[in-house]
């Protein structure tokens, strides 16, 4: 199976191709850059080269796969928007895979034995005293819920049921909540960022879309048409 699959919800933008290599996938390109915006622009860019770099040309795509959110709303939007555009025009089938899941499978990648049989907490600062927030069982990475948007708080909970190891740009302020609370909890990972090249992975586990590609949003979008000013809002 040939897949592309890219990521820019967070704070990066990434892409990696993988080859079907005798029945087993063979990643054969990844590229990786860290930005706080300018994903729209460097995407396409990235997946050419990728796929350049890889020989593999776009009718031979097979599975296209994106994360989906959350994450920033101009972001999750160009990476959605992109691979139903690509799905449409090279026939490839689409899987979607929630940002905070890839950022588990990097995770587990980057902890390996410092894990300790815990269940991995994915905590994504959303600001405003929120963190978007996955969950994965002791030794795996498919999620055991759907990602949310809660309190640090109430994300801080999660620990009550036993020893949980939070990572990502929110579990430092998380595991200090969750440890004044009396619960035993662990932080790692601050500058963790999604990486398609872990997304290669998931799209092989992952079943492919039955029926529309649609983003995750767990928060509306901050911008809001102008309302009560001297130039209206056109009617739509």
């Amino acid at each position: 199976m040939n897949i592309l699959a890219f990521d820019t919800c967070l704070g990066a933008c990434s892409v990696a191709v993988g080859l079907d290599a005798g029945g087993a996938l063979e990643q054969v390109e990844a590229i990786y850059e860290e930005m706080a915006t300018g994903q729209a622009e460097r995407l396409m860019p990235m997946i050419d080269d990728a796929m350049r770099t890889a020989g593999l040309g776009f009718a031979e795509l097979n599975r296209i796969a994106v994360t989906t959110g959350p994450g920033t709303f101009t972001g999750t939007r160009i990476g959605v928007a992109a691979a139903r555009a690509l799905a449409l025009a090279t026939g490839a089938s689409l899987v979607g895979v929630s940002t905070l899941a890839l950022m588990a499978e990097a995770a587990t990648h980057a902890i390996g034995s410092a894990r300790q049989g815990r269940p991995i907490a994915v905590t994504v600062d959303a600001h405003r005293g929120q963190v978007y927030v996955q969950t994965f069982a002791a030794e795996k990475t498919m999620p055991d819920v759907g990602p949310q948007l809660l309190t640090i708080d109430e994300a801080a909970a999660l620990a009550a049921t036993g020893p949980i190891l939070f990572v990502g740009s929110g579990a430092a302020a998380v595991a200090a909540a969750a440890t004044a609370a009396g619960h035993v909890a662990d932080a790692a990972l601050p500058a963790l960022q999604p990486n398609a090249a872990f997304l290669l992975l998931a799209a092989q586990a992952y079943a492919p879309q039955d029926g529309p590609l649609r983003p995750i949003y767990l928060r509306p979008a901050d911008a809001k048409p102008q309302i009560g000013k001297s130039l209206a809002r056109a009617a739509t």
